[in-house]
């Protein structure tokens, strides 16, 4: 265990959510802080040691939290990822993340929290063609509107850089991370690719890139502890290949032409057959996004437990080992 920082306490909001509860046992094991606090609506799966605990919205000022703790760092986990069902409902979705957003910014700076730290999305960079083999932390940021999770987070990366101008003695870090699994995986993610048949875009075959849970965790903690700025690709070592995936976690793999499969996966939706995802989704399955983590390496010095096929592999192993018998 790292030797305690008198100095440091941590706050997380979503600290009940799937990486805050990961991020919030790292923490417990290997974190140099002082105290943590967690944030949520939904109270902790499990008890941590040395920890206080709040049920409130962030949609609501957490200032008199932070300054009774005396919050040195603030984790931004809570967002919600759910997709709306149509566009009334996606407006809303934005608008609740960028007013929950704004509120958690302004009691940072009234608490006068010295560093934070959100975490954003590989996807801000859109889908593309045209994309660069590999995407550095530089790369345009291009999401595409109709995949609103990642425009959202696109949103809220504009808000906190336009406050990081404006307040240059807070430090901000922004992680964008690829997709992140490991045993435990539940999510929107898991539901739209784990599933007994997949579609695809005839002739196209994406590398795609994952991150086990427990790397990500240990990312945040080492960037909580060197109070280290900036904005950080986050992905596992090398791809794995669409198809390959498919046959890893054995999925029927049905790939048609362009022109046959958007228009379906968008009447699939419209009807409410499949709730993953619209048409947009499907460029997600046809044009790469594989992320350079060079500047991460070279900030952090950490190497990966675990590459992207191995990441893959502890999870599909893990769904089959606990499917339930038909």
């Amino acid at each position: 265990m790292t030797k305690e920082r008198p100095d440091m306490v941590v706050a997380v909001t979503g600290a009940s959510g799937y990486i805050g509860t990961r991020l919030l046992r790292n923490l417990e094991e290997e974190g140099a802080q002082r105290k943590l606090v967690a944030i949520d609506t939904r109270p902790l799966p499990f008890p941590v040691h040395n920890i206080t605990v709040h049920r409130q919205d962030v949609s609501e000022s957490i200032e008199d939290i932070l300054q009774r703790s005396r919050v040195t760092t603030l984790v931004h986990l809570a967002f919600i990822s759910r997709r709306g069902r149509n566009r009334r409902e996606v407006a809303e979705i934005r608008q609740k993340n960028q007013d929950a957003l704004r509120t958690v910014l302004d009691s940072c700076l009234r608490a006068r929290v010295r560093h934070f730290i959100y975490l954003s999305s590989y996807t801000v960079y859109g889908a593309h063609p045209d994309n660069p083999i590999p995407l550095t932390d530089e790369a345009p940021l291009r999401p595409t509107p109709d995949f609103p999770y990642g425009y959202d987070k696109f949103l809220a990366e504009q808000m906190i850089d336009e406050f990081a101008r404006q307040h240059e003695k807070t430090l901000v870090t922004i992680l964008r991370p690829c997709i992140v699994l490991g045993p435990t995986a539940a999510n929107s993610v898991t539901r739209a690719f784990f599933r007994p048949w997949l579609l695809g875009v005839l002739d196209y075959n994406p590398p795609l890139q994952f991150l086990y849970e427990d790397d990500l965790a240990r990312v945040l903690t080492i960037i909580i502890e060197l109070g280290l700025p900036g904005v950080f690709n986050v992905a596992g070592e090398g791809v794995v290949f669409y198809r390959e995936m498919a046959d890893l976690i054995r999925s029927k793999l049905v790939s048609l032409p362009p022109l046959l499969a958007y228009p379906l996966v968008q009447l699939t939706w419209k009807l409410g057959i499949q709730r993953e995802s619209t048409s947009s989704g499907l460029d997600l399955v046809r044009y790469p996004m594989v992320l350079d983590t060079g500047n991460l390496h070279r900030a952090t010095g950490y190497r990966f437990w675990h590459t992207s096929m191995e990441t893959l592999s502890a999870y599909a192993n893990f769904r089959h080992l606990n499917k339930e018998p038909t």
